[in-house]
């Protein structure tokens, strides 16, 4: 492992120590687990050498307390060079890694992945799974709920999401456990709100989402967020969840509301490349925080996916010079945290350095350069935010639509603090809004909140649209912030835009 990747572990590991003493429901520690009665084979029966009919009775001996039940296992996959069980084994050095006590140990998992695929990483289980992630390699039947049961030795909840019989759109292999259990990062259910005026906790140059939906204006700040990641709220009479992956830099605002059903979520515990996925409570479908569709459980195959709603990332003073009426989140949230700028992830903001491994990257941009990123009938775009910031303006066209971004405020800010020093700074972020512009241009204007098209004329910015002298109004279109890799690693096939 290398001092950068050792480093962002150290630095990860630090923060899930500010959840655990902060939330009774984190468990650093799991409970050491009872020996599995699915299987109980004398230490010394062999297993057939018909590894199709023994698969389920393999894997389950794999996990069993009884050493030499397990190495047999071991010993008749290797022989039969069944290179499926390469997914099992990397889940097993990862689980030796965070103290589930399985029958064989850590080292003997090390050696079958290094016999089966041919590499020799060693200890490096992130090198292990940036391999991995590039193969096309196919676990065996039975691995979700097979790994469903084992990090359910962590929290049982965790078997409840990952279940054979459920469909899913994402490699299972490639779900990660995050460091807390089931919503041991506690969401925000219909939070308490303050005043503008009474919000006497912030400071002007911090960092906030702003939400502004049927003439209701909501902030929320990021010293809260970073504490919650989600936030199921009501804004304008529309159910929103404001569904924040700190990882991957990315708070994206839903509509709750799909097909006359209203969802609410939280936050699973688990990753995909590094990117959050939460579930709803109303059917514990595991949903990617990026697309804002389900990806494993009921949900899945129903052709549903949930609406983008306008949210910018900009500071509390530039959110209440647009919205003085708005109303902000209240520090009494019912949870006990440290609700200082950067408290939770200052650090993380800070590093070049990723927590998790990542296997999708691109080296066109900084892996952790700030993206604004698009979709548009389903293709996505990144536009760098330095770039952005410089351009102010920037008129494009992506599937076929006219649009143009606007970022006139973009010096905003994702908060940091340096750990020694407790110095908070701000690093760029950027207030960005994108509305369809058909086949109008439009270039800066000098006060804020306005801008010209190519006649002279004079157009308003306003949260749902343009609007033009003679009553125009151009909508909308919603995007949202993201770290550049983590953008890419689940639209690798997206567009990258680049000044002219």
């Amino acid at each position: 492992m290398t001092v950068r990747k050792k480093l962002a572990f150290i630095l990860y590991i630090a923060s899930v120590m500010l959840h655990a003493c902060t939330s009774s429901s984190t468990k650093l520690d799991p409970p050491t687990p009872q020996p599995d009665s699915a299987i109980l084979l004398a230490p010394t029966e062999r297993f057939s050498s018909s590894i199709e009919d023994e698969t389920s009775q393999l894997l389950e001996a794999l996990v069993n307390a009884d050493a030499d039940i397990a190495r047999s296992a071991i010993k008749t996959i290797i022989e039969n060079g069944d290179k499926r069980f390469i997914s099992v084994f990397l889940e097993l050095m990862r689980a030796n890694e965070i103290r589930i006590i399985t029958g064989a140990g850590y080292n003997e998992h090390i050696a079958a992945l290094e016999m089966l695929s041919g590499k020799s990483l060693g200890e490096d289980w992130p090198a292990w799974v940036e391999w991995y992630g590039a193969t096309e390699l196919e676990p065996p039947p039975g691995f979700t709920g097979w790994k469903g049961r084992l990090l359910g030795r962590i929290d049982e909840k965790f078997s409840d999401f990952l279940r054979d019989e459920y469909t899913s759109t994402i490699r299972v292999e490639e779900i990660q456990w995050g460091g807390v259990v089931v919503d041991g990062i506690p969401a925000l259910s219909n939070p308490n709100m303050l005043p503008a005026d009474e919000a006497d906790y912030l400071t002007p140059d911090e960092p906030i989402f702003g939400i502004f939906i049927n003439g209701d204006a909501r902030a929320y700040p990021l010293r809260i967020m970073d504490w919650h990641e989600m936030a199921n709220d009501v804004v304008g009479g529309v159910p929103v969840s404001l569904a924040y992956c700190t990882l991957c830099g990315a708070g994206i605002a839903y509509n709750g509301r799909v097909n006359g059903e209203t969802y609410t979520f939280g936050s699973s515990g688990f990753l995909y490349r590094s990117n959050k996925l939460m579930f709803d409570r109303q059917t514990g479908t595991l949903w990617n925080q990026l697309s804002g569709e389900p990806v494993l459980g009921t949900l899945v195959g129903r052709d549903i996916a949930l609406e983008l709603l306008p949210v910018v990332l900009t500071t509390w003073s530039a959110w209440v010079a647009q919205h003085p009426e708005t109303v902000v989140l209240s520090l009494d949230t019912g949870y006990d945290r440290v609700y200082f700028p950067g408290a939770a992830y200052g650090s993380y903001f800070l590093s070049e350095s990723t927590m998790f491994p990542v296997w999708q990257r691109s080296d066109l941009l900084d892996p952790k350069d700030r993206i604004y990123a698009l979709r548009i009938a389903g293709v996505p775009k990144a536009y760098p935010i330095e770039t952005l910031a410089e351009e102010i303006i920037v008129n494009d066209v992506l599937a076929g639509t006219s649009i143009v971004l606007i970022a006139e405020r973009g010096e905003v800010i994702v908060s940091g603090v340096d750990l020694r020093s407790g110095a908070v700074t701000y690093a760029a972020g950027g207030e960005v809004r994108v509305y369809a512009r058909q086949e109008r241009t439009f270039s800066p204007h000098p006060t804020p909140g306005y801008l010209y098209d190519t006649r002279g004329d004079e157009w308003t910015i306003s949260e749902g649209a343009l609007l033009g002298p003679k009553g125009e109004e151009l909508p909308r279109i919603n995007g949202h912030l993201a770290y550049w890799f983590g953008w890419f690693a689940n639209f690798p096939n997206t567009l990258l835009y680049a000044a002219p």
